[in-house]
């Protein structure tokens, strides 16, 4: 995984690009598959898409992202992944038209899109948890 962009679509939305190694992009809308593609940027990860030809183009459109270790192979998860962090980072990339304010003119950077959901993702972490304590 190279890259991933948000973008702020006319209607509201944002649209995800995941750009690879060899400069292919993929779209996706769903904030599950953004937070998958997130987590493995900079990494290998193995891909599933699907494309769909509408008006003469094809928009190639990602189906889900799986990080992959340095043998290629998915990273085992532990029973001891954190829970809270994960919703918490659903919430995030959900609120991520919100949390991103107005529509960009450009893309945004992946760092400047990670510094942006990071400070909410970690309060609602630490609200779960502290629920989860009471």
């Amino acid at each position: 995984m190279a890259e991933v962009k948000g973008f702020r679509t006319q209607s509201g939305n944002t649209r995800f690009v995941l750009r690879d190694a060899e400069g292919n992009e993929y779209t996706t809308f769903k904030e599950g598959i953004a937070k998958d593609a997130l987590a493995a940027e900079g990494r290998r990860a193995r891909i599933k898409y699907h494309e769909q030809e509408r008006n003469g183009f094809t928009n190639i459109y990602l189906d889900s992202v799986e990080p992959l270790d340095a043998d290629g192979e998915p990273p085992e998860r532990s029973g001891a992944v954190d829970e809270a962090d994960e919703v918490a980072w659903k919430t995030a990339v959900e609120a991520a038209p919100w949390l991103l304010g107005s529509e960009p003119e450009q893309a945004i950077p992946p760092e400047e899109l990670f510094e942006k959901l990071q400070p909410f993702k970690e309060l609602v972490a630490d609200d779960i948890r502290e629920g989860d304590e009471r």
